[in-house]
């Protein structure tokens, strides 16, 4: 069975790639405080192994309205601001089916 919502999959780039772990452990915080919104149940962090400087988020909310609101929390708008990371790509999907050996 799978859950209904709102998937996000963020591609980002580390801008300077002096700044990896910076990057890194900011990214991770982001992580920690994102999931503790009202509609938000993953927020997930992924390193690439083959280049460093880039990263995945793997993201699930409820609906648009909780992912919209994410932008305006005071801990997404610190992270913008250290302008680390930009945008590779991004996108919006829908979960067709979920398989786990747990």
């Amino acid at each position: 069975m799978f859950k209904k919502g709102y998937y996000i999959t963020a591609e980002l780039r580390v801008k300077n790639t002096d700044k990896i772990s910076e990057a890194k452990a900011a990214l991770t915080k982001l992580c920690e405080e994102t999931l503790k919104e009202p509609g938000c149940s993953l927020f997930t962090l992924h390193q690439c192994s083959e280049n460093k400087d880039r990263f995945l988020l793997w993201e699930r909310f409820e609906d648009e309205a909780a992912f919209k609101q994410h932008f305006i929390e005071q801990h997404t708008k610190d992270y913008v601001e250290l302008d680390l990371t930009e945008i590779v790509q991004y996108f919006q999907s829908d979960i067709v089916c979920t398989t786990s050996t747990q």
